[in-house]
């Protein structure tokens, strides 16, 4: 097999699909926060060597995974519901099913328990034997400016439009104050809050967060506070009107091609919803392994040894 496929698993295992649905219906029903997690999972995986299930891996005596690095530090989360997957699949279906390719499948399910787009996801990605703990502090940050969330993004391949399309996966999830506290009280040193966000967003943030001299870096906020477990396009309503949370969630209105999409997606659920799907596809491509590269993990956070 030279590529990805829809029919990946047909012949080999052909339980993956309601497995990881059974599972991932079984970690929402305790966590409303999972969806959002592995969505972000996704994202932090193919964005660092591609998607290759390198986000997964632990560190070890002789290994420095990506865990640890800033971004994923005290905030990435769901490995846990990845590793019960993995374990139900490799009693059905043992050395077959790659840790990337659950992960990916987890991401969808994740959207479409949350009231979002279905789509098919294409599979047959194969897992990594590397991390890079690098790469993984250079992801794209709630502090970046548009100019460099851009130039990120086509290192990857993806352009502008998957930039305001794959920003929508902010319309769940939670976020803790240390990504947007600087918006709150002194921002760029003037000893107010970001002017460019709703004055009544920050007095809800500000009692959430804590005070100036203290804040509670942890505590958590939804990033979507109209609809926070709904996947929906309120996130866009919310950028138009100043109640974007995060710096990076303005500053989509600092290019002029995505700001136009921002305004049409507020207006438009379907066509974000589209435009999401092909956007995540596009990601999900980003520089996976197939055919004999790489391996297929028994166990999802650490490579086989042979």
């Amino acid at each position: 097999m030279c590529d990805l496929s829809y029919d990946f698993y047909d012949e080999t295992c052909p339980s993956i699909f309601d497995v990881v649905r059974t599972e991932m219906l079984s970690a929402r029903a305790n966590d409303l926060r999972i969806p959002a997690s592995l969505l972000r999972l996704h994202f932090h995986d193919c964005f660092v060597l591609g998607c290759d299930g390198s986000v997964l891996l632990d560190d070890t005596i002789n290994f420095t995974g990506e865990k640890n690095a800033v971004p994923n530090k005290n905030s990435a989360r769901g490995f846990g519901v990845i590793d019960k997957i993995k374990y139900v699949l490799e009693n059905k279906c043992p050395s077959t099913v790659s840790c990337a390719d659950i992960l990916a499948l987890a991401a969808r399910d994740a959207v479409v328990l949350s009231y979002g787009p279905r789509w098919r996801v294409l599979l047959g990605r194969r897992d990594g034997r590397r991390a890079s703990f690098a790469e993984a502090n250079d992801l794209p940050s709630p502090l970046d400016s548009i100019e460099n969330i851009t130039y990120k993004f086509r290192l990857k391949g993806l352009d502008t439009n998957d930039v305001a399309a794959l920003s929508g996966a902010h319309t769940i999830g939670l976020v803790q104050c240390r990504f947007f506290k600087e918006r709150l009280y002194n921002f760029n040193n003037t000893g107010k809050p970001d002017p460019t966000l709703d004055p009544i967003l920050v007095k809800e943030l500000q009692i959430i967060c804590g005070c100036p001299n203290y804040t509670f870096d942890s505590n958590l906020s939804p990033l979507d506070r109209g609809t926070p477990i709904l996947f929906d396009n309120n996130y866009y309503t919310n950028v138009d009107t100043k109640r974007g949370i995060l710096s990076s969630d303005h500053a989509l209105l600092n290019d002029d091609t995505i700001s136009s999409l921002v305004n049409k997606y507020s207006q438009n659920q379907d066509l974000f919803f589209n435009d999401f799907v092909v956007s995540m596809e596009k990601m999900g491509r980003i520089g996976v392994l197939l055919g004999q590269q790489g391996e297929i993990r028994t166990n999802c956070s650490r490579i086989n040894y042979y």
